[in-house]
């Protein structure tokens, strides 16, 4: 006899653990492309973001700093930075973890992908709780509404919970509220544009 709880992903599609159906998810995906709008105590910011297995990442900016280009390498460890734009002096080489280049948050390129984000919530939610809130309706799609928190007062780079909804689609974030020990929100993340597993130049990642 099935239990409540798979009586109810039965009726409402929704897997048992959606998230970690959406980490192996994660797993077979190659690449991907998306338009990252975030929202913070310091401001906002736009930015084209691309991503690339093992760990190539490039980040242009929309705003602020507009033109901005930033390529990680995962085989050299390095960031090459043009300020003005690619292949416009100056061109910078950075170690990931430069001041010049992590955000007010602390966030870092070569952990700003969204296998990053998954592993920070599985983290969070081992010894924590998890909850799926249920399905909704988002710029004409479905998503799954979920919240984990840490353990007691449990923090990781000083984020205690996170509400993740996943587009039942492709299995990907669509919207992330980060919040501190104090239920404050740290930042509010959208993510539009997706493309997974696109056919992206090699040019992106090695101009």
């Amino acid at each position: 006899m099935l239990s409540a709880l798979m009586l109810a992903a039965t009726l409402t599609a929704t897997p048992p653990d959606p998230l970690a159906g959406a980490i192996e998810h994660y797993r077979t995906v190659e690449n991907y492309r998306v338009t990252i709008h975030s929202t913070h105590a310091d401001g906002e910011e736009y930015i084209r973001y691309y991503y690339k297995k093992p760990g190539f990442a490039r980040m242009e900016f929309i705003r602020p700093h507009a033109g901005t280009v930033l390529i990680y390498n995962p085989t050299t460890q390095s960031v090459r930075l043009w300020p003005f734009g690619v292949r416009h002096f100056p061109e910078l080489s950075l170690s990931p973890g430069n001041p010049l280049i992590r955000s007010s948050r602390g966030q870092r390129v070569d952990h700003s992908d969204v296998g990053t984000l998954f592993e920070n919530v599985r983290t969070l939610r081992e010894g924590g709780n998890a909850e799926v809130l249920g399905e909704e309706r988002m710029d004409g799609r479905t998503v799954l509404h979920l919240a984990v928190a840490g353990a007691g007062n449990f923090a990781l780079a000083g984020v205690h919970s996170y509400e993740l909804w996943l587009d039942m689609a492709s299995q990907f974030p669509v919207k992330v509220i980060s919040r501190n020990r104090q239920d404050t929100i740290i930042e509010t993340v959208l993510m539009e544009d997706l493309e997974i597993n696109a056919a992206l130049p090699e040019i992106l990642f090695n101009p």
